[in-house]
């Protein structure tokens, strides 16, 4: 559904150009759920932004692509970095952080719709009968029709969220991006947001690709996940088997800083904090924090490759997992 094939991406600054995705390759499946997880700043809004195509200053693509394909109605489509916004709402779809914020306040919430759908797929319908397929799909979604006269300001920031998602699935697109969609609310609508996602990934059998810093967030909803660490993936596999069996130093690192139910040992943080990426560390970016990173970490870039069936890793100490 997605490939990324050697995916590298800079944001250029007075001082030159500062690196955010580093030479990625990897695939993202028809008909899953996603995740995508690390600490704040190692990329991961730069990559779903990439993927969407959303590609402005000072944000560049120095190398690689992004391919969009699949089958919708019967019919084949295929989409490269650079053409992928000519099917946005269609194919792909795409929930900004703080989503509450991006719809426009002074514009009732009828007209946000009206103007997400391209006209080539209104069907010839009158307007009147685009807001008829948009109410019922408001009730599919247990909303009431008649938000669609309000206007965002008089919306609750989980209400907005719920019309967001709604903007961002009424075309039934094949892959939804969803990043940080339950920040700043409650843990119960936080809940709500979660179950929406997953209910609607389950009736259209889309891909749904979820960034989040939560990672329980991830062992509740996600088929597989990747772990991003300063511009990279360094872990990739099923859910179940990295919060099982994490393979990479600072997988295992995050994974035993969550609490448990009926574990009361003290947890421990991980040590130090990110490089800037304006500055990177030689070799491996997780040496200075890794606490079996040896000379060889410090001095040479480990490959992100298949440690085993489906699970991949980026690290030169791995000869246990691998045996």
């Amino acid at each position: 559904m997605l490939t990324i094939e050697h995916l590298s991406t800079s944001y250029k600054t007075m001082d030159g150009n500062v690196k955010t995705i580093n030479d990625m390759n990897f695939e993202i499946y028809d008909n899953e759920i996603f995740g995508i997880a690390g600490e704040s700043g190692c990329g991961k809004t730069t990559l779903l932004k990439t993927l969407y195509d959303i590609v402005q200053f000072p944000l560049q693509i120095d190398s690689g692509k992004v391919i969009l394909s699949g089958e919708k109605n019967g019919k084949a489509f295929s989409y490269e970095s650079g053409e992928i916004p000519n099917t946005w709402w269609n194919h792909i779809s795409y929930v900004p952080q703080a989503a509450q914020s991006v719809l426009n306040p002074i514009t009732r919430i009828k007209h946000q719709f009206l103007d997400s759908i391209p006209k080539n797929e209104s069907k010839g319908e009158t307007e009147e009968q685009v807001l008829e397929r948009v109410k019922k799909y408001l009730e599919e979604l247990s909303l009431s029709p008649d938000i669609l006269e309000a206007f965002p300001f008089q919306l609750s920031g989980g209400m907005r969220q719920r019309v967001i998602i709604a903007l961002a699935t009424f075309m039934s697109p094949n892959v939804v991006l969803a990043d940080e969609p339950t920040t700043a609310l409650d843990v119960v609508v936080q809940r709500g947001i979660l179950m929406l996602l997953m209910k609607l990934q389950k009736q259209f059998k889309n891909t749904l690709v979820l960034v989040s810093h939560d990672m329980g967030v991830h062992y509740q909803v996600t088929n597989r996940m990747g772990i991003m660490y300063s511009g990279s993936f360094v872990e990739m596999g099923k859910t179940e088997d990295i919060f099982e069996t994490p393979i990479h130093p600072y997988t295992k690192m995050l994974v035993g800083a969550l609490p448990r139910v009926g574990d009361k040992s003290q947890k421990v943080g991980i040590p130090g904090r990110p490089p800037a990426l304006t500055n990177p560390p030689p070799g491996c970016r997780f040496a200075p924090r890794c606490p079996n990173a040896t000379e060889l970490c410090r001095q040479e870039v480990p490959t992100f490759r298949e440690i085993k069936p489906g699970r991949f890793a980026a690290c030169h100490n791995l000869k246990e997992e691998v045996d």
